[in-house]
């Protein structure tokens, strides 16, 4: 089983949401239908990046990394945004 930390790109505020799952196809779904409380006034929501991990202790901690000031600075120069 994999775990995944992804992020998210709102086409409403052009803001990042940085999460992770076991499941990246539902909890992608989840969120656009707005389900997930922290994204639904956010929506529409692109899948622009992700990782998988073999723990879910892993995909955690990167989630946790990726929220850090430089975890967002990698991810703009990473994804060119």
């Amino acid at each position: 089983m994999f775990y995944y930390t992804y992020v998210l790109l709102s086409k409403k505020d052009s803001k990042l949401y940085i999460g992770w799952s076991n499941n990246l196809k539902n909890r992608f779904q989840k969120h656009n239908k707005g389900l997930v409380r922290a994204t639904k006034d956010r929506l529409p929501l692109k899948l622009i990046y992700y990782e998988a991990c073999l723990s879910q202790i892993g995909a955690i901690a990167r989630e946790k990394q990726l929220k850090t000031g430089f975890g967002r600075k990698y991810l703009k120069n990473r994804l060119k945004l």
